[in-house]
């Protein structure tokens, strides 16, 4: 089966639902695609700010990935989200040095500079996955499509902390048959914890 994951770089939430799904993917029969989504454009027009982005910083992350997922596709996209949050690119609370994580993606590091020529390219894959779930929701999105062609999605699951191994497998599965029964919309647990440090160690 097939995972689509849309994602904001930024989001350390999203960063270990991620590693999550590359843990399931080790031990169910799951290929991934990577497609970048944006929290800046998904808050346009609020008149909080719930990122604390005054600045427009997020728009940084994605439009390198938006740049890296255009010229080189959705698989070095993947390579490079790896790398981002890689302590040998520098990431420690927050995302490395986006030209080391280019190179250590074998990827050109000039992509680094990639500035709002590549909005459109943010928007249309922002689009995208807003046409799954639609708006009310955040990142990361999860369209799944089965070997019957059937499609599941869902938004999330937001964890604090990577399950791996069969744990992971076990997770996988069950997002599947609570996403997939038909009338259901959310579930939620324990409040938010901080996100536990993954480095794939």
């Amino acid at each position: 089966m097939i995972a689509d994951i849309w994602f904001d770089p930024s989001c350390p939430y999203t960063w270990l639902t991620s590693r999550w799904l590359v843990e399931a993917a080790e031990v169910r029969p799951v290929s991934i695609r990577w497609h970048v989504m944006s929290l800046s454009v998904l808050n346009e027009g609020r008149d909080d700010d719930p990122e604390g982005d005054p600045d427009g910083y997020l728009w940084f992350p994605v439009r390198v990935c938006a740049a890296v997922q255009q010229k080189y596709g959705q698989e070095a996209l993947g390579r490079f989200y790896t790398e981002l949050w890689s302590r040998e690119s520098g990431a420690e609370d927050w995302l490395g040095n986006f030209t080391r994580a280019l190179e250590r993606a074998g990827l050109p590091s000039e992509l680094a500079s990639a500035c709002s020529e590549y909005d459109d390219a943010v928007r249309a894959s922002h689009a995208e996955a807003m046409a799954v779930l639609g708006p009310h929701v955040g990142t990361p999105i999860i369209k799944v499509t089965r070997q019957d062609g059937s499609k599941v999605a869902f938004f999330g699951p937001v964890v604090s902390e990577v399950p791996t191994g069969a744990q992971a497998g076990l997770l996988w599965d069950g997002t599947l048959l609570v996403a997939g029964t038909p009338g259901f919309h959310e579930l939620k647990a324990t409040a938010h914890a901080e996100p536990k440090p993954y480095r794939g160690e």
